[in-house]
């Protein structure tokens, strides 16, 4: 297994993008995202076996999960975002989140253009990444919570039942923020969605 402080530096460096979660004219909020082009320069200095699946729940609105598996573990993440790109970087920095990594600061807005994007120039080449703290310092990465992954096994099969039921953009409403960071947040989630089967089901 590889070392965990490590594999924390390694995503870490990749922190070095940005991607939009919004546009609002000509304006976008951002977060700092991995760069996706330099992962494997990035994290195979941890781990050369390192892995990353993506699968696309949505593309419009474009909803997201990465799978990323290193150091002996493997985290999901899962988020929306303004392009298909950048919720791609988004759900890839979610699972970030899980190794201990997350990102500083609140999401600033800047200058958005179609063509060119958002204008990240005032911001900085490097997005203010931290630790997420962990105790003691070399601990591993979070282990997964089995009550979690079935509550969003349970998510995902009631969002399965919405899009059969045509509410399937109606209920992407309802996750593009994720499933939640904790079980309260997955189960209120879950009610949420629940409701929405109730009145598609009238």
């Amino acid at each position: 297994m590889s070392d965990t402080s490590a594999v924390r530096q390694a995503l870490r460096a990749a922190l070095r993008s940005w991607a939009v979660t919004e546009v609002r004219g000509d304006q976008a909020r951002v977060l700092p995202a991995p760069d996706l082009d330099a992962l494997d320069e990035c994290l195979s200095a941890a781990d050369p076996g390192w892995s990353l699946q993506w699968a696309c729940d949505s593309l419009s609105p474009p909803l997201v999960r990465a799978r990323l598996s290193i150091g002996g573990a493997a985290r999901e993440g899962l988020s929306g975002g303004h392009r298909l790109d950048d919720a791609k970087k988004l759900a890839l920095a979610d699972a970030f989140r899980y190794f201990g990594v997350s990102v500083a600061g609140e999401a600033p807005w800047v200058e958005y253009d179609p063509d060119d994007g958002p204008n990240t120039s005032e911001l900085g080449s490097d997005p203010p990444a931290v630790a997420t703290p962990v105790t003691p310092a070399a601990a591993p990465p979070r282990p997964s919570d089995p009550q979690m992954d079935k509550a969003r096994a349970h998510i995902d099969t009631l969002m399965e039942q919405l899009r059969q039921n045509g509410k399937g953009k109606e209920a992407l409403k309802l996750v593009l923020g994720g499933y939640g960071e904790t079980l309260e947040e997955s189960r209120a989630i879950y009610k949420e969605l629940q409701a929405l089967q109730r009145r598609a089901e009238r």
